[in-house]
């Protein structure tokens, strides 16, 4: 059981946390347990872990300040073990040099500068490059499958659901099927575009000349014939 000036001070140390929060850095008790806080560090830019969130945990001992912590990671990062103590001078593996002065913030704050680092050490692992940039990458997505994360960090839980969402393709419009509203609004606009047109058209031109030629019959042409025949006649009878 923690002992009270324990829990004065990491109630103290909350308190501050929450008035002045620490850059790339969030830490929150659990609630059933003040002794056992859980953390996120965010990977710097310009780094291989940079876009990564790195969730963790701190047990501390029920002498705190007066005795260090033990620090582990729980996301895989591709620089410290999961799961594993981490080898720091802040944390139990050093008790001697542990300074009562130092907070979960400067805890915190010197566990992310140590993991920009290459410098080897007990927790520790050895990758690439690329490999921390994979798991940086997939670190979101691996702590909102901890209950634990999910509870504790909402805001993270809610940062991934609008990355899952912003990197859903956008479905292709389908060309919208005519309906008979359509149809019937088109029908009249075509006929109205008839019916302006009509006064504009020309008519072609009547040839006055056709008309007025007409054929004669052939027995009127028969009957001139006759008579002219007949008048031609006439001196010739009264000889």
């Amino acid at each position: 059981m923690a002992e009270k000036a324990c829990v004065k001070r990491l109630q103290k140390e909350y308190r501050a946390l929450c008035k002045e929060p620490v850059s790339h850095v969030v830490a929150r008790p659990s609630p059933n347990d003040i002794l056992e806080w859980h953390y996120v560090l965010e990977g710097s830019e310009g780094t291989a872990f940079a876009g990564g969130y790195y969730y963790g945990k701190i047990k501390f001992p029920p002498e705190y300040p007066f005795k260090p912590p033990g620090i582990s990671m729980t996301t895989p990062n591709g620089r410290f073990m999961t799961q594993k103590k981490i080898c720091l001078s802040m944390s139990d593996f050093h008790p001697e040099s542990w300074n009562p002065m130092w907070s979960v913030s400067s805890i915190l704050t010197g566990l992310l500068s140590f993991m920009m680092d290459n410098s080897p050490t007990t927790g520790s692992v050895n990758t690439t490059v690329v490999e921390k940039q994979r798991l940086a990458k997939a670190s979101l997505a691996f702590n909102c499958k901890n209950p634990t994360f999910r509870k504790l960090f909402p805001e993270y839980v809610e940062k991934y659901e609008q990355q899952q969402l912003s990197e859903q393709p956008v479905p292709e419009q389908l060309p919208s099927v005519p309906t008979q509203e359509d149809n019937s609004r088109n029908l009249l606009e075509k006929r109205g575009n008839l019916m302006r047109e009509e006064p504009n058209r020309v008519e072609a031109p009547i040839d006055m000349n056709n008309r007025k030629r007409k054929s004669f019959p052939t027995w009127v042409l028969l009957l001139l014939v006759s008579i002219f025949g007949i008048l031609m006649a006439l001196p010739l009878l009264q000889l």
